[in-house]
């Protein structure tokens, strides 16, 4: 079919054979690979023809779709299962092996928590894709890959990937998008009902990039052209709804382009099955073998483009990744007839273009209307294929698809939120204790008031469960068991932070004194150090900086050094626990953080935070302290796709501890990092942890740092009792402070307690009572009259 309006391009072509391959583009018929190779020698005048041409096919063919003048894109998170692969693509980035990776600290594959944890984030933030990216058989190269899937219970790395996009689909909703690469048929049949499209990346028909030594695909089994043309085949007879494309500027020629192209055209006409054809343009990496090599020039990539928009027709869509090319490339790319960004995620990073961080979605619309053009989601499927639905997508997956689905234009609904399973929150992975019935949970709390000691691990994680008037009950309780152990006052520690791991290059032991005595003339009654002594000064500096602070400001208490900071410690002077741990206490440090652990699980730590000291290592670290009198902090970090259970086991092995040492002062939960949650899992987590070390740990602390402000009221009626540390940021070397900027006034403090009819309390370090002068030196000053 000829585009509308589009002739033969008016004026002088230099070269007669481009122009007369130009005009059989714009007439319709099928551009043949001598005619792809030729309209991709366009330049200056011709160049702008071929955009013109391009364009309007792209144009025509979203007039006929129903969305003209729309480009788009998928929300997504970005999983990648295993940097293991056992392909050695020499641009790779993103490949790693099995010594590297334990170099790391990272795990050979994402745990299934790990997973979740990333997926549920991502679904918070309005994804609806989850992106699972992996290398090629890792198992088939790698003892280690082949081991950890025994050991777990696969068969093969993509078993794995099929409970994992199972998991994904039951607990968020997110709609999974494979590209394991290779693929066998009946793989591809075994995955499709947990995922309503996939990919893989032909890259390039070329045999000498992958059978000549020295070139980049040599020693890639996986990238065999051949092999690479057979699952686009198979994905066509599989009825898969199949993402595919070239990747330009590794060393192919323009004819080995064209060839690519029309390869995937012919593979389509068979089977109508390629929902999208991205053109990926090369991007050199460090620390590879083509890391010395010029990326793709930036007219070469766009008349690519081009010529693929022509040799795939209007209706193909045409997708170029918007983090790779500059701002300036972006518009030429959408004139050589794009109509497709790809996934982009606000949570996720491109993890294999590390280097280039995905654009920000409000300025990706800002460019993109730029062009003319409006940027709407869509979903990992394409209109076309939902609109056959019961030829493309499996009926097992498709009920996930209509749930985010706009049904009138068939893109996404931008307003609909990925959910799990359960009816009001995804389950927690993991999670034993059944959900409990209404009645059920109110005779929990009744038992949990009247006979503690009767609930057991999964009393106390469905309680964990606890929503709406259950939950109002539940923190009533909690508020009432704080009210009859510590009291009504909120306490707050005057204290000032130092990030000890800038000792040396940044800060000098004369000016961790100036700090010490800067924060006592403030008022502060602690200072807080934490951070690892950086290698190059002596093992003895944990010693020095403690003796420096003691000396330079006697009545400071110092709160100082980790678990892990003390392991390091241990390590470098070669004494035991307790000889090291006695030298620090007579060195001036009187408490120590018991921060440096998410969760009191060997299992869990190595999951989500393997470079964290070891569980039981930890443990020796916090008794061995506290026998020689140090106390601590105790923590527990949630928000990390851990289940109910492992929560409330985690409580109850601090509480075990406790029963043994008496050395914690106070348990802070803290939410991790970056992830969001509803209020109420907040709320049941303090009042929980209350019921849980009743009679143990007696404060529950209100980390203020880490949660929004209104959540600061109902925790604080809900069975905490503590504020923390003002953290003030000081006059000397503020920005040494680990959370400078985040300070918190007694007046603001005051006021928050005052609003629940709470009195605030000044605290030492250990809850006990600081001098009136102290006190007395945080209130304000009345302005000089």
């Amino acid at each position: 079919m000829a585009i509308s309006g589009i002739t033969a391009p008016a004026g002088t072509i230099a070269q007669p054979a481009l122009a007369s391959a130009l005009e059989r583009a714009a007439s319709g018929a099928p551009v043949s690979v001598d005619d792809a190779e030729l309209l991709m020698q366009s330049r200056g005048d011709d160049l702008e023809r071929l955009f013109d041409v391009a364009s309007r096919l792209r144009d025509d063919g979203l007039q006929r779709l129903g969305r003209p003048g729309v480009i788009t894109f998928s929300k997504k998170v970005f999983l990648p299962i295993t940097n293991l692969c056992r392909d050695r693509c020499h641009y790779c980035i993103f490949v790693d092996t099995p010594g590297k990776l334990a170099k790391k600290g990272k795990s050979l594959y994402m745990s299934p928590e790990q997973i979740v944890a990333v997926a549920r984030q991502g679904a918070a933030m309005g994804c609806k894709e989850a992106l699972f990216t992996l290398g090629d058989r890792p198992e088939e190269r790698w003892d280690d890959a082949r081991a950890w899937l025994d050991e777990h219970g696969y068969t093969s790395t993509l078993h794995y990937v099929q409970e994992m996009a199972a998991l994904v689909l039951r607990e968020t909703g997110l709609l999974p998008h494979m590209n394991p690469g290779v693929m066998s048929y009946d793989e591809m049949l075994a995955l499709r009902p947990f995922a309503p499209s996939m990919g893989m990346m032909l890259e390039t028909t070329s045999d000498r990039l992958w059978s000549e030594p020295g070139q980049v695909h040599f020693g890639s089994p996986d990238k065999d052209p051949r092999v690479r043309l057979k699952v686009l085949e198979d994905a066509g007879l599989a009825r898969i709804p199949l993402t595919t494309g070239i990747l330009v500027g590794i060393g192919e020629t323009v004819r080995d382009r064209a060839e690519s192209l029309v390869a995937m055209r012919e593979s389509h006409a068979r089977h109508g099955h390629l929902q999208e054809i991205i053109v990926q343009n090369f991007r050199a990496k460090p620390a590879t073998a083509s890391q010395n090599d010029e990326d793709l020039d930036v007219i070469e990539y766009a008349v690519t483009v081009a010529v693929a928009r022509l040799v795939m027709g209007a209706d193909a869509r045409i997708q170029t990744p918007p983090n790779l090319s500059d701002d300036s490339a972006l518009a030429m790319l959408v004139r050589a007839g794009i109509d497709d960004w790809g996934g982009v995620s606000p949570l996720t990073a491109d993890h294999v273009n590390p280097e280039r961080p995905w654009p920000e979605l409000d300025r990706l619309a800002e460019m993109t209307l730029a062009t003319g053009f409006e940027l709407r989601e869509r979903l990992t499927v394409h209109a076309g294929y939902i609109r056959d639905s019961a030829t493309w997508i499996d009926p097992a997956v498709m009920p996930r698809v209509t749930a985010l689905l706009d049904p009138v234009t068939l893109l996404a609904d931008e307003d609909a939120r990925a959910t799990g399973s359960a009816p009001t929150a995804p389950t927690l992975i993991g999670l034993t204790a059944k959900a409990a019935t209404a009645p059920a949970l109110r005779d929990l709390i009744a038992r949990a008031e009247q006979e503690p000691s009767s609930l057991g691990v999964e009393d106390y994680a469905a309680l964990l469960a606890a929503t709406g008037d259950d939950l109002d009950a539940l923190a009533t309780l909690a508020s009432d068991v704080r009210r009859y152990t510590v009291g009504e006052a909120v306490s707050i520690v005057a204290n000032r932070n130092l990030d000890s791991t800038t000792l040396g290059a940044g800060t000098s032991l004369d000016e961790v004194a100036a700090i010490a005595s800067d924060a006592w003339a403030l008022g502060a009654t602690e200072l807080c150090v934490q951070g690892t002594i950086p290698g190059e000064l002596p093992a003895s500096s944990y010693f020095d900086l403690a003796a420096r602070v003691t000396a330079a400001e006697p009545g400071l208490h110092l709160h100082a050094f980790r678990p892990a900071d003390l392991a390091d410690g241990i390590l470098r002077t070669g004494l035991t626990d307790l000889q090291f741990l006695t030298e620090l206490r007579a060195a001036g440090v009187d408490t120590i953080p018991g921060t440096g652990i998410k969760l009191l699980d060997e299992r869990r730590r190595r999951a989500v935070a393997p470079e964290d000291l070891p569980v039981d290592r930890w443990i020796e670290i916090v008794r061995a302290a506290h026998s020689v009198g140090l106390r601590s902090t105790a923590v527990m970090v949630y928000g990390l796709g851990e289940s109910a259970v492992d929560r409330v086991t985690h409580l109850l092995a601090l509480r075990a501890i406790q029963v043994d040492t008496g050395g914690f002062t106070e348990l802070v939960p803290m939410p991790a990092i970056g992830h969001r949650m509803p209020a109420g899992e907040h709320r049941a987590v303090h009042a929980v942890a209350r019921l849980i070390l009743q009679g143990s740990i007696d404060h529950i602390q209100v980390p203020w740092t880490r949660l929004d402000p209104e959540l600061l009221t109902p925790l604080l009626q809900g069975g905490a009792d503590d504020l923390g540390g003002i953290l003030l940021d000081g006059r000397v070397l503020p920005q040494h402070g680990a959370e400078f900027g985040r300070e918190l006034g007694v007046a603001r403090a005051r006021a928050l307690t005052k609003a629940i009819s709470r009195p605030l309390r000044q605290r030492t370090t250990t809850y006990g009572e600081p001098p009136e002068e102290r006190k007395q030196a945080l209130e304000p000053k009345p302005m000089p009259e």
